[in-house]
């Protein structure tokens, strides 16, 4: 009887292992502490803080791009205005 009832609880064991590790759960020593994969805290954290490092990094690239096409704007219709200004000047015959 004893032998049957170790035999079934091994063989359980062995089942809820495969499952645990099929469908990505981390498998556990006696303690509780997870042994598989050796996925920490602080991994966890690094690596969701370098994924919002990229992002922001796209983000400022973006937000440079903008800028330039803003300066560009302001520059030129500025500079085309003062000239526009300066050429009416010119042909009215004000100085």
């Amino acid at each position: 009887m004893f032998v049957g009832g170790s035999l079934i609880m091994s063989v359980a064991w062995v089942a809820n292992t495969w499952i645990r590790v099929k469908n990505g759960y981390p498998l556990e020593n006696s303690w509780g502490k997870a042994i598989y994969p050796k996925t920490t805290e602080s991994e966890e954290r690094v690596r969701l803080l370098t994924q919002e490092n990229a992002q922001l990094r796209a983000e400022l690239g973006s937000l440079k791009d903008r800028l330039g096409n803003v300066e560009r704007i302001v520059t030129d219709s500025g500079y085309q205005l003062t000239h526009e200004i300066d050429r009416l000047r010119e042909r009215e015959g004000v100085n």
